[in-house]
């Protein structure tokens, strides 16, 4: 018996002994189901796209009309936080030690544009965060203002330039009261309030340097690992409320922190390091904490490839680490020493 062979199986050699084609079939369900694939997908796409605005849309409505406290709002990070929060709507609060250069923030956002965001007009609060009295009464000033706080935001904060051997226990002491002491006891002084309410988010601004030392940086470095230490243990503690704390650790930023930064003597270092100036731009940071409030974040590390591998680095492999730093201090005294 003679067997015709069907031009599709002859052309890809798909009979069986019997001569019928058994080949033929699932090459047409491979095409067909190569459609098939493609509303999926776009399907997928679809989904995903309608998460990413349901997102979007949660976390404005997180921060729109939300009291937000700022402290070190005079400038530089702060500053550049004060504008995206106001501009998303928020209701702020914004504290620093001179009144003179709040209140110049204050006319800098008034004078912002006005978008399809309702704003508020913001309040401001006079007070060293580095004593712990004047903490405490400024907190009662904000409640007094704006009655509950939904958001603070620990911004405020000093950086040191020194070596350990030369430095006094007085700086060490005055870094720890404004790093560490200042945004502890704001936070204790606003936290009772927000539990009250049944709802906060507190927000701390620490640094790389929270999770990693570099050289003549001690003290500095110690008050962010104290606050890293501090507000993570927050975080557990508050897992039962609606409490959620947010810890951003930047690397460098351009503003004037190393600028102002102090030395072993207490006195100003007057320097921008070329770190520094070579760093993100506040706006930039501003907008990743702005997003990472409203979609409450527990932490977030904004820092460049080396930074970052330097915290894992640390954990994953610590005497080669000690190493890299070592070879830093060496490096770093050799060019003070030139």
């Amino acid at each position: 018996m003679q067997h015709t062979v069907s031009s599709e199986c002859a052309v890809t050699e798909n009979l069986n002994p019997f001569g019928r084609c058994e080949r033929g079939l699932p090459l047409k369900m491979s095409f067909l189901t190569s459609w098939a694939i493609i509303p999926l997908l776009l399907g997928s796409v679809g989904v995903y796209s309608l998460y990413r605005l349901l997102r979007r849309l949660r976390s404005r409505a997180y921060i729109q009309d939300a009291v937000v406290v700022i402290t070190g709002a005079t400038s530089g990070l702060g500053k550049e936080c004060a504008k995206v929060f106001y501009a998303a709507g928020s209701q702020l609060v914004l504290c620093g030690r001179n009144e003179e250069s709040l209140e110049d923030v204050v006319r800098e956002l008034n004078r912002m544009r006005k978008g399809s965001v309702k704003t508020h007009k913001p309040h401001k609060v006079i007070f060293d965060l580095s004593d712990v009295e004047a903490v405490s009464s400024a907190a009662i000033e904000i409640v007094k203002l704006v009655g509950n706080v939904d958001i603070l935001i620990n911004n405020a904060g000093i950086s040191y330039r020194g070596t350990i051997l030369n430095t006094k226990v007085s700086v060490d002491r005055m870094i720890m009261d404004i790093n560490y002491f200042g945004p502890v006891a704001l936070t204790k002084a606003l936290l009772p309030s927000m539990i009250k309410n049944g709802r906060g988010h507190i927000v701390v601004i620490s640094s790389v340097q929270g999770k990693i030392s570099i050289p003549f940086r001690s003290a500095y470095a110690a008050s962010k690992h104290a606050t890293q230490a501090f507000f993570d243990c927050l975080r557990a503690e508050m897992a039962a409320t609606e409490i959620n704390v947010t810890v951003i650790s930047p690397g460098y930023i351009q503003t004037n922190l190393s600028m102002n930064a102090v030395t072993d003597d207490g006195s100003k270092y007057g320097v921008t390091d070329k770190n520094t100036a070579e760093g993100r731009s506040p706006e930039d940071v501003a907008q990743i904490v702005l997003r990472a409030v409203g979609e409450r974040k527990k932490e977030v590390l904004v820092a460049g490839v080396v930074p970052t591998l330097a915290v894992y680095l640390r954990t994953i492999a610590p005497k080669l680490f000690f190493a890299i730093m070592a070879a830093r201090a060496k490096k770093e005294r050799k060019l003070k020493n030139a």
